[in-house]
């Protein structure tokens, strides 16, 4: 089949490319020049686990291509995916004005009938608003072109998207009419062969999906990270408690995990938008509102407890950090605990020295040569003579760590695990004094 998939970020360059990859002819377009460039060297701009490798052979193979021209992208594919970013405003509501724009280029540019699918995160009746787009745009023209727009959410992990859009939990396809339906079921077909995994539904009930699924597991994290704050207080250990309330099956362990607050480019952004609309709608989404406060004050939960190990005396220290993207296998600094905590650290007048395995470029993009923060090539660069170590990416090179070393390497042995990677009995053993999520602090013995 022919594709055309406008927006080369993440989600529109993961799709082109695993479409490309069971044998379609993709075209993906973007305005951004010097990105076109380099991905038509099979170079890609976002750091994502096999993504550059299947980009580079599929590019090679003349099933993906990459263009500027609008208008030459319309005239490709049936299929026109909308993926571009769908960034929050000041008051949460998610920005349509790239989504919009991108249905006033189709209906600039449509010669015969074409299915508009709609594959970036946006607001319950944002389908309604580009086909209206799309049509007041056809109607200018004094052009009669019939077309079809359909939700087709994307659900994609940072860090294993390739593996989630090659085998899908599940695809939603919300249409209004049968036949692009059968046409969609077609396209996926790939990718549902050992079992049903399309899940038709309306327009807005795929939309709302979407959010609701996002706010989901942003609530479980909430949830976890609130419960582990109480079992602080009261002597408990999280750990132990989230092994037995994961063992119920009507709860799970996906998802349960405390730690030091969800970041990324979904979970955020996404909460606010669903909170957003339910006040367009005159309904006050409390959960939501809580499920927000609670994340953005574990964020802080790190800093208040490195604040109160040092008494309030920071100024002049260097803390070292494993782990600046806001989750393993990915670059993306978006909405990062990391974030909250070195402005934090920074603002008490401490130096932060940083390793993280591919995000170390992206921290540098953002925050520029500064002084007081030095970006690492390794783990054991950072800790060299450091005040103390806090972990707060779960990337797997820091799991197993040698900690005769570390503690030989720090001024002082005080590790603040943010992720509860280690067992707070082992450390102790080794002479550390050991803070985490959820479980009382332990000290050398």
């Amino acid at each position: 089949m022919r594709i055309t998939i406008f927006g080369s970020g993440y989600v529109g360059l993961v799709t082109g490319a695993c479409l490309s990859e069971v044998g379609n002819d993709v075209l993906c377009v973007d305005v951004d020049e010097r990105k076109i460039a380099m991905l038509r060297e099979g170079r890609i701009p976002i750091y994502e686990p096999g993504l550059e490798k299947m980009v580079r052979d599929n590019v090679s193979a003349g099933r993906l291509s990459f263009t500027t021209d609008v208008a030459a992208a319309v005239a490709h594919g049936l299929f026109q995916f909308i993926a571009v970013g769908t960034p929050p405003g000041e008051d949460g509501s998610a920005d349509l004005q790239h989504v919009i724009a991108v249905a006033r280029s189709i209906g600039q540019h449509i010669s015969e009938y074409r299915i508009v699918v709609n594959k970036s995160t946006v607001p319950v009746g944002t389908a309604d608003r580009v086909h209206a787009a799309l049509a007041e745009t056809l109607a200018a023209r004094g052009a009669q072109v019939e077309f079809d727009v359909v939700s087709n959410p994307e659900f994609l992990k940072e860090g294993a998207a390739i593996d989630d859009f090659m085998r899908p939990d599940r695809i939603i396809i919300g249409t209004d009419n049968p036949r692009t339906t059968e046409l969609l079921r077609a396209l996926y077909a790939p990718f549902n062969r050992s079992r049903e995994r399309i899940v038709r539904m309306d327009i807005r009930s795929a939309e709302l999906t979407k959010y609701a699924a996002n706010a989901m597991l942003a609530t479980k994290i909430s949830f976890m990270n609130e419960l582990a704050n109480l079992a602080e207080r009261l002597g408990a250990d999280i750990e132990q408690v989230r092994i037995g309330i994961g063992s119920d099956p009507r709860i799970g362990y996906h998802f349960i995990y405390p730690g030091a607050g969800f970041g990324g480019s979904c979970f955020p952004k996404d909460v606010k938008a669903l909170e957003h609309t339910a006040r367009e709608v005159g309904y006050e989404a409390s959960l939501l509102r809580a499920v927000e406060s609670v994340n953005n004050h574990q964020k802080e939960v790190l800093f208040e407890k490195i604040h109160q190990h040092f008494n309030g005396q920071l100024k002049g220290r260097t803390i070292a950090l494993w782990g600046l993207a806001f989750k393993p296998n990915t670059d993306d600094m978006r909405e990062a605990p990391s974030r909250v905590l070195m402005e934090a650290l920074w603002q008490a007048g401490v130096r932060v020295r940083a390793y993280d395995p591919a995000a170390n470029e992206e921290t540098h993009r953002i925050y520029g040569d500064r002084a007081d923060l030095e970006l690492c090539e390794s783990l054991e660069d950072t800790i060299a003579d450091a005040d103390a170590l806090v972990v707060i990416t779960e990337w797997n090179e820091f799991r197993s760590p040698d900690f005769a070393a570390i503690k030989a390497a720090l001024k002082s042995p005080v590790l603040f695990d943010g992720r509860n990677l280690y067992d707070p009995a082992i450390l102790a053993a080794a002479g550390f004094t050991h803070y985490s999520i959820g479980r009382p602090v332990r000290r050398p013995a």
